[in-house]
Protein backbone atom coordinates (compact mmCIF):
# COMPACT_ATOMS: atom_id res chain seq x y z
CA UNK A 1 0.00 0.00 0.00
CA UNK A 2 1.90 3.32 -0.90
CA UNK A 3 2.69 5.41 1.88
CA UNK A 4 -0.39 8.29 1.41
CA UNK A 5 -2.83 5.27 1.29
CA UNK A 6 -1.81 4.07 4.84
CA UNK A 7 -4.49 3.29 7.87
CA UNK A 8 -3.80 5.80 10.73
CA UNK A 9 -6.29 4.98 13.83
CA UNK A 10 -7.81 8.04 15.10
CA UNK A 11 -8.82 7.59 19.02
CA UNK A 12 -9.36 10.63 21.70
CA UNK A 13 -10.11 9.96 25.34
CA UNK A 14 -12.91 12.93 24.57
CA UNK A 15 -15.49 10.17 23.08
CA UNK A 16 -16.73 6.93 24.15
CA UNK A 17 -14.03 3.89 23.83
CA UNK A 18 -14.28 1.60 21.43
CA UNK A 19 -15.67 -1.51 22.95
CA UNK A 20 -15.03 -4.07 20.38
CA UNK A 21 -12.46 -4.49 17.43
CA UNK A 22 -12.62 -1.30 16.03
CA UNK A 23 -11.36 2.47 15.66
CA UNK A 24 -13.10 5.33 16.63
CA UNK A 25 -12.29 6.47 12.88
CA UNK A 26 -9.37 5.29 10.54
CA UNK A 27 -7.33 8.02 8.00
CA UNK A 28 -6.12 6.94 4.56
CA UNK A 29 -5.39 9.44 2.57
CA UNK A 30 -7.53 12.54 2.60
CA UNK A 31 -10.45 10.57 4.05
CA UNK A 32 -11.52 9.79 7.55
CA UNK A 33 -14.08 7.26 8.23
CA UNK A 34 -15.28 7.63 11.58
CA UNK A 35 -17.48 4.38 13.64
CA UNK A 36 -20.88 4.70 14.42
CA UNK A 37 -21.29 6.86 17.58
CA UNK A 38 -24.17 6.81 19.87
CA UNK A 39 -25.21 8.99 23.27
CA UNK A 40 -22.82 7.34 25.31
CA UNK A 41 -21.12 10.11 27.44
CA UNK A 42 -17.33 9.55 27.14
CA UNK A 43 -16.57 10.86 31.02
CA UNK A 44 -19.38 9.11 32.63
CA UNK A 45 -19.34 5.51 30.39
CA UNK A 46 -23.55 5.94 30.55
CA UNK A 47 -26.17 6.49 27.97
CA UNK A 48 -26.31 10.11 28.44
CA UNK A 49 -30.26 11.14 27.93
CA UNK A 50 -33.43 8.68 27.97
CA UNK A 51 -34.24 10.83 25.42
CA UNK A 52 -33.66 10.58 21.47
CA UNK A 53 -33.20 14.83 21.24
CA UNK A 54 -30.86 14.36 24.56
CA UNK A 55 -28.75 10.93 22.63
CA UNK A 56 -28.94 12.59 19.29
CA UNK A 57 -26.74 16.05 21.30
CA UNK A 58 -24.24 13.35 22.26
CA UNK A 59 -23.84 11.68 19.41
CA UNK A 60 -22.93 14.70 18.07
CA UNK A 61 -20.48 16.15 20.50
CA UNK A 62 -18.93 12.38 20.15
CA UNK A 63 -18.47 13.09 16.95
CA UNK A 64 -17.54 16.22 16.89
CA UNK A 65 -14.45 15.14 19.25
CA UNK A 66 -13.38 12.39 16.97
CA UNK A 67 -13.52 15.20 14.05
CA UNK A 68 -11.27 17.45 15.66
CA UNK A 69 -8.92 14.53 16.66
CA UNK A 70 -8.20 13.60 12.89
CA UNK A 71 -7.93 17.55 12.28
CA UNK A 72 -11.50 18.12 10.59
CA UNK A 73 -14.47 19.54 11.69
CA UNK A 74 -18.54 19.82 10.35
CA UNK A 75 -17.61 21.05 7.21
CA UNK A 76 -15.78 18.39 6.35
CA UNK A 77 -18.34 15.81 6.47
CA UNK A 78 -18.96 14.53 2.90
CA UNK A 79 -21.68 11.49 4.18
CA UNK A 80 -23.24 10.45 7.00
CA UNK A 81 -25.21 8.07 7.68
CA UNK A 82 -27.90 7.95 11.05
CA UNK A 83 -29.68 4.70 12.35
CA UNK A 84 -32.54 5.41 14.21
CA UNK A 85 -34.68 3.15 16.44
CA UNK A 86 -38.03 4.75 15.30
CA UNK A 87 -38.69 6.39 12.16
CA UNK A 88 -41.17 8.43 14.45
CA UNK A 89 -38.07 10.21 15.92
CA UNK A 90 -36.44 11.54 12.75
CA UNK A 91 -37.65 15.35 13.16
CA UNK A 92 -36.62 15.08 16.39
CA UNK A 93 -33.09 13.99 15.63
CA UNK A 94 -32.94 15.89 12.24
CA UNK A 95 -33.51 19.12 14.45
CA UNK A 96 -30.66 18.16 16.40
CA UNK A 97 -28.47 17.60 13.45
CA UNK A 98 -28.88 20.51 11.43
CA UNK A 99 -27.72 22.99 13.79
CA UNK A 100 -24.22 20.94 13.32
CA UNK A 101 -24.28 22.19 9.46
CA UNK A 102 -24.16 25.59 8.50
CA UNK A 103 -23.24 25.45 4.99
CA UNK A 104 -23.59 22.66 2.80
CA UNK A 105 -24.66 19.89 4.34
CA UNK A 106 -23.26 16.50 3.39
CA UNK A 107 -24.84 13.82 1.64
CA UNK A 108 -26.90 11.34 4.00
CA UNK A 109 -28.83 8.15 4.70
CA UNK A 110 -31.29 7.50 7.16
CA UNK A 111 -32.35 4.13 8.34
CA UNK A 112 -34.59 2.18 11.32
CA UNK A 113 -33.08 -0.23 13.09
CA UNK A 114 -34.33 -2.72 15.07
CA UNK A 115 -31.65 -2.52 17.88
CA UNK A 116 -28.71 -0.57 18.30
CA UNK A 117 -25.75 -0.66 20.99
CA UNK A 118 -26.64 -0.28 24.57
CA UNK A 119 -30.44 -0.27 23.42
CA UNK A 120 -29.81 3.47 22.62
CA UNK A 121 -32.45 5.34 20.14
CA UNK A 122 -30.06 7.10 17.56
CA UNK A 123 -26.67 6.22 16.20
CA UNK A 124 -24.37 8.47 13.42
CA UNK A 125 -21.14 7.99 11.57
CA UNK A 126 -19.73 9.85 9.38
CA UNK A 127 -17.50 10.11 6.43
CA UNK A 128 -14.91 13.07 6.34
CA UNK A 129 -12.43 14.31 3.65
CA UNK A 130 -9.48 17.49 3.81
Amino acid sequence: MPASNQKKVILTAEAPQPIGPYSQAVQVGNFVFCSGQVGIDPKTGQVASSDVVGQAAQVMKNVKAVLDKAGCNWDSVVKTTIFLKSMNDFSAVNEVYATHFKGAPPARSTVEVSRLPKDVLVEIEVIAAF
